[in-house]
């Protein structure tokens, strides 16, 4: 197969299959092995891509049953933006809208991001019409770790600097999928960086103790005031020890807990005496 001529765009001269393989060894995925790259190559071949576009990322990942890293090939986010427009109905795609930004230590590390990210995708049905498809992805549900001996749960270094861009990445891969179900349905490599193949990653091992139960904390409170303190303090230690799933419980209780008294607050307002509201609309410029 290293003597098949691979068929370039008009006008080029053609090359053979190992010309192209050394170009993209040397431009598009520099230090990729050999046969990985020309994985790539089948892959685009397979699917009619143009491997000079770069349609697909070589993702190296952990396979849990071989106990070991090995390449997978995986399609970019470009691709579904390609394979959408080539349907002829794609129909536009909103800016992505991100949720309030949030402080903080993952692993040991300080960090901020968006909660959430949200993109709709346009898609043109038979007759004209415009169907509108959206999605909500969620920061910490998307992050890539940085993983290592350490097993941290620090984000790597692109979601550390990008943390708008890269979960927006995620978000538009998803709502392409959902938009255009037949252009594919395997997840991008943007989604699938730091992740594990093949088996459930182990969990992470925490870092330090927690002292108490925090949802408990949270639950015994008798204002809002309180709820806040108790999670201003609950959430650094939280953090600190790297437990994910204790870390959402509490999370929960505390907003439950903060929605409850804010419910309670409002019901016990009394209303305005008649003095009160005349004050008020004098102050609003109301003449009585």
């Amino acid at each position: 197969m290293s003597n098949l001529a691979v068929q370039q765009q008009a006008g080029l001269v053609p090359q053979t299959e190992d010309d192209v393989i050394l170009v993209l060894q040397n431009s598009l995925y520099p230090g990729a092995n050999i046969n990985s790259v020309r994985l790539v190559l089948g892959y685009c071949q397979a699917a009619g891509l143009d491997p000079m576009q770069k349609p697909v990322h070589i993702v190296p990942m952990w396979d849990g049953k071989q106990g070991g890293m090995r390449d997978v090939i995986m399609p970019g986010v470009n691709l579904y933006r390609t394979q959408a427009s080539r349907t002829g109905q794609f129909a536009g795609m909103s800016e992505p809208e991100f949720g309030p930004m949030i402080e903080e230590v993952l692993g040991g590390q300080s960090v901020r991001y968006p909660e959430w990210c949200r993109i709709t995708v346009e898609r043109m049905l038979e007759g004209g019409t415009i169907a509108k498809f959206t999605v909500i992805e969620y920061w910490i549900e998307n992050y890539a770790v940085k993983g290592g001996k350490e097993k941290s749960i620090a984000p790597n270094a692109m979601w550390t600097k990008r943390p708008r861009g890269q979960i927006a990445k995620c978000a538009e891969a998803q709502a392409l999928r959902k938009a255009f179900p037949e252009c594919g349905s395997q997840l991008t490599a943007e989604e699938m960086e730091g992740k594990a193949m093949g088996a459930e990653p182990e969990p992470m091992v925490a870092m330090h103790a927690i002292t108490q139960d925090w949802a408990a904390a949270a639950e015994a409170c008798a204002t809002t005031e309180e709820v806040t303190a108790v999670w201003k303090v609950a959430i650094k230690e939280l953090q600190a020890a790297g437990d994910k799933a204790e870390y959402d419980r509490v999370k929960a209780a505390v907003a439950k807990r903060g929605k409850e008294l804010t419910a309670i607050a409002v019901e016990h307002v009394e209303p305005m005496t008649e003095a009160e509201a005349e004050a008020a609309d004098l102050a609003r410029g109301v003449q009585p």
